[in-house]
């Protein structure tokens, strides 16, 4: 597969680049929901909106197998897509070999027994559809977007790979050192994205999230096709798979399609999800990285709850609150007014299987300190905990999360995805718990997680230190 753009996702620390389906319409949205009349108006939609959009009228199938396929026809446009979720990510890899889910990621792409390499884009393309795939550290997901008339290409093609890859050995050490330059331009000589890297490997002991999907980089050189084909062997199989279609279909036909190609495959694995017990953390934990870089950096993380934890909602609405644009907490302080960071950010991580990290990000600007920079970032947080924010403040965080959650249903892939993370949670049908969960959320629940979860000894803090280059003699 072509490689990308050196630019990694913090959500779920997703590899390899997505279409962004609805990308103007959500920013100019975004930036709409700081007018507030844009606000009140959006506020009464959301009211007199009912809460399931779509749910509703989803069909759920089980096919012999075990292989959970779920399909909504959505008659808006001409078009469909097609995605198949494997349940596995870089959570599943064994030991010294971090890295290989991704790796096979890009060799279902090397050719199969009856296509050639690099075979299946240019038939969905010739076909006037697109495709691409993604691996994050619970789920490897594979996705194609066609026209309506021709979803049966899709379903042929991902059901042939699903278990006659080839696997060339030349061909696996050759995605092999795509992935290590990969690596290279996204951590190596990216010092921010590395300093993310590295937060995220303190935060945990033993618990495996602590891998980067990407992988170490002595680990991705160590992999062999031997560790791709047992790997892909065990995970690959239908019961450890679903399948998410939306669009411009007809549910019996597909559904007859995908039978025909999917049902006669065994499954081979026990599904059953492991658990970790990550020992709890009793001491800040920093990490100090000098790189050379134009500017210093720091992230500070925290250990939360995953969703659908009751504490969740709260914190999605909390990272709004905090670095949810030019108007929240943060920017308004240590950007416009007192101008030591050049930019901030607030990220929650609740779509995972297993409870992950809040992030707090900030650039210190040129004449900037980054402990001043630190230190006022918990002086906001201290300000929440010890006066509720207003109603409208909430309310305004809220609003701009129904309003992201609702316009993305313009686009059929944002549809299939929201399906496929929160079926990888535990049930699509989760989707209506979401904006639930978000509209009941108050001022009393933002100060009730910001004393619970953002401790100082629960803290990860790592500090990027520009490092000067040495002029050559």
């Amino acid at each position: 597969m072509t490689p990308k753009t050196p630019k990694v996702s913090l959500e779920e620390e997703i590899q390899d680049s997505r279409p962004d389906p609805q990308i103007s319409l959500d920013m100019l949205l975004y930036f709409a929901m700081r007018k507030n009349i844009f606000c009140l108006i959006l506020y009464l939609l959301f009211v007199l909106m009912p809460v399931s959009v779509f749910a509703s009228e989803v069909k759920e199938f089980i096919l012999n197998n075990g292989m959970k396929v779920i399909i909504l026809e959505e008659h808006k446009a001409p078009a469909v897509t097609f995605q198949i979720w494997y349940r596995v990510g870089s959570k599943d890899e064994p030991n010294g070999k971090s890295g290989l889910s991704h790796l096979l990621e890009h060799m279902m792409f090397k050719g199969t027994k009856i296509y050639g390499a690099s075979e299946f884009s240019r038939i969905i393309q010739k076909n006037g559809g697109t495709d691409n795939a993604f691996t994050t550290k619970d789920y490897t997901a594979y996705f194609e977007i066609l026209p309506s008339d021709k979803i049966n290409i899709a379903i042929e093609l991902e059901a042939d790979r699903m278990k006659n890859l080839v696997l060339d050995p030349k061909e696996c050490v050759l995605e092999r050192d795509v992935v290590v330059e990969e690596r290279k331009m996204r951590y190596e000589d990216d010092p921010q994205n590395l300093l993310f890297e590295e937060v995220n490997a303190i935060a945990y002991k033993i618990h495996p999230y602590r891998r980067p999907v990407i992988g170490w980089m002595s680990e991705i050189s160590s992999i062999e096709r031997q560790d791709l084909y047992e790997y892909y062997s065990k995970y690959y199989s239908p019961n450890n798979a679903f399948i998410v279609v939306v669009g411009d279909i007809n549910v019996e036909e597909v559904l007859r399609a995908i039978k025909d190609k999917f049902e006669g495959m065994s499954g081979s694995i026990n599904t059953s999800i492991l658990r970790f017990d990550e020992p709890e953390q009793s001491g800040e934990r920093r990490f100090i990285l000098k790189k050379e870089a134009e500017l210093p950096f720091v992230v500070i993380a925290y250990h939360v709850p995953n969703f659908p934890h009751e504490d969740s909602f709260a914190l999605d609405v909390l990272s709004l609150i905090l670095a949810g644009g030019k108007s929240s907490r943060l920017y308004q302080s240590l950007v416009y007014e007192r101008r030591i960071a050049l930019n901030v950010s607030a990220d929650y991580h609740g779509f995972n299987v297993f409870p992950y990290l809040f992030f707090i990000s900030a650039t210190v600007s040129p004449n900037g300190d980054v402990k001043e920079v630190e230190s006022s970032i918990y002086n906001e947080i201290r300000k929440i905990v010890d006066e509720a924010p207003s109603e409208y403040e909430v309310q305004k965080a809220k609003n701009q999360l129904e309003a992201s959650f609702i316009m993305d249903q313009d686009s059929i892939y944002m549809q299939a995805m929201k399906f496929g993370i929160f079926e990888i949670l535990g049930s699509w049908r989760l989707f209506d718990k979401y904006l639930e969960g978000i509209r009941k959320v108050t001022p009393t629940d933002i100060v009730n997680v910001a004393k619970k979860y953002f401790i100082e000894d629960k803290r990860i803090v790592g500090t990027l230190i520009p490092k000067k280059v040495e002029a050559s003699r």
